[in-house]
C-alpha cells in the first residue's frame, strides 16, 4: 500500500514538471511564429539569371525575407493594404518588369533597385546588349482595336519575335504574284517598346516603335526590308530550360530565316482562276523567204498554245520583176 502511494506521488510530480516545462516553452514557440509571420516579403529571382537578362513576371516571385530587409529591396505591400487595393501587389512587382540585370543572380536572391536598369536610363542598352550585337528600332504594326477598354497584350521586353516583310507589286502581274510575305529574321529579343496610348479610341492598326537586339547583318536586312514594304512582328513561344524555368529573356543572337516566301497564290488558290493570266507572246524578227524571183516577208510570233511552233500572223508579199534573160543576152554580155 505504501509503495503504491509513493508511485502515485512520483507520477503526479513528473506530470507537474512536464506541464511547467511545456508552458515555459510555449511563449518561445509562439514568439518565433509571430516573428516569422511579421517578416516582410521581398521580391526574389525564381531561377539563376545571367547579367543582361530582361526581367519578366515569371522571373520574379514574393518570398519571406530571411532577416531584416535591406535598403533597395522591393518589399511587398502589407496584407491590409492589398485587401483594400488588390492592384498594389502587381504594381509593386512591376517595378522590375522590363528592367535589365547589372549582374547575375541565383535562385532566391533578392531583386535590389541598385542591381537593375530601367528602359530610358542612359546605360540601359549598354548593359542589356550581348557582345557583338546592336540595337535597332523599327515601327511595328499591332493588329486589332486599341481603345480605353483594350489591354495591351504584347510583345513585352524580354520576349522573342520574328520580323515578317509583306510586299505588294504592281497590277501588271498575275493576281497570284501581286503580294508576298516572308520572314526576314527570326528569334530576335525585344529590348524596349513604347506601348500604345490606351486612351486613344481607335480601331485602326496601331504602329509603335520597338527596339530589337540584332547582329550587324540582321540590322542591314531589316533596314532594307523597311524600304521594301510593311513590317510585322510575330511572338515566339517560350522555351523552357531543364529545370522548367522559362529563360527566353536572356541574351542571345537571333537567326536568319530559312522559310520560303509565301505568295498570294499559296494562300488563296482561288486567285488562280479569278483572272486569266495573259499569254506570253514573243515577237521574232521578220524573215525574208526567197522563192525564185519572189521574196516573201514573214512576221512570226510565239506563245505557249502554239506548242513551240511559230505561228505566221501576217505576210507581206513583194514581187521583184527581173527582165527575162535569153541566150543572146548572155552571149552579148560575154563578148561573143
Amino acid at each position: 500500500m505504501r509503495a503504491k502511494t509513493i508511485l502515485t506521488v512520483l507520477f503526479l510530480i513528473s506530470l507537474a514538471v512536464a506541464v511547467v516545462v511545456i508552458f515555459r516553452a510555449l511563449p518561445d514557440l509562439t514568439g518565433a511564429g509571430a516573428q516569422e509571420a511579421a517578416r516582410d516579403e521581398i521580391l526574389v529571382a525564381t531561377a539563376a539569371l545571367p547579367a543582361g537578362t530582361l526581367l519578366r513576371p515569371q522571373d520574379v516571385v514574393w518570398e519571406r525575407a530571411k532577416g531584416e530587409t535591406q535598403p533597395g529591396e522591393v518589399v511587398r505591400p502589407e496584407a491590409a493594404a492589398r485587401e483594400a487595393k488588390p492592384e498594389l501587389d502587381e504594381e509593386a512587382r512591376s517595378v522590375a518588369y522590363g528592367a535589365a540585370l547589372r549582374k547575375g543572380l541565383h535562385a532566391g536572391d533578392p531583386i535590389r533597385r541598385a542591381d537593375i536598369v530601367k528602359p530610358g536610363d542612359r546605360e540601359f542598352l549598354q548593359i542589356v546588349l550581348s557582345p557583338g550585337t546592336r540595337a535597332i528600332s523599327i515601327p511595328a504594326h499591332l493588329m486589332g482595336p486599341n481603345g480605353p477598354n483594350t489591354r495591351f497584350l504584347g510583345p513585352f521586353p524580354g520576349d522573342r519575335v520574328d520580323v515578317i516583310l509583306t510586299q505588294k507589286f504592281q497590277s501588271d502581274l498575275p493576281l497570284t504574284r501581286r503580294s508576298v510575305g516572308e520572314a526576314v529574321v527570326e528569334d530576335l529579343r525585344v529590348l524596349a517598346i513604347a506601348p500604345p496610348d490606351s486612351k486613344a479610341n481607335t480601331n485602326a492598326d496601331t504602329t509603335i516603335p520597338m527596339t530589337l537586339e540584332v547582329t550587324p547583318e540582321q540590322a542591314e536586312k531589316i533596314t532594307v526590308a523597311r524600304e521594301l514594304g510593311r513590317l510585322d512582328l510575330t511572338l515566339r513561344g517560350f522555351s523552357g530550360g531543364p529545370d522548367g524555368i522559362i529563360a527566353s529573356s536572356t541574351p542571345g543572337f537571333g537567326k536568319g530565316s530559312g522559310a520560303k516566301p509565301v505568295w498570294a497564290g499559296d494562300v488563296s488558290p482561288a486567285l488562280g482562276g479569278a483572272m486569266p493570266e495573259r499569254p506570253v507572246t514573243i515577237e521574232r524578227p521578220p524573215v525574208d523567204v526567197i522563192r525564185g524571183r519572189t521574196t516573201e516577208t514573214v512576221n512570226t510570233t510565239w506563245h505557249p498554245d502554239a506548242g513551240g511552233r511559230p505561228d505566221r500572223e501576217t505576210r507581206a508579199r513583194t514581187e521583184k520583176d527581173a527582165p527575162s534573160t535569153t541566150n543572146d543576152d548572155r552571149n552579148r554580155a560575154e563578148g561573143r
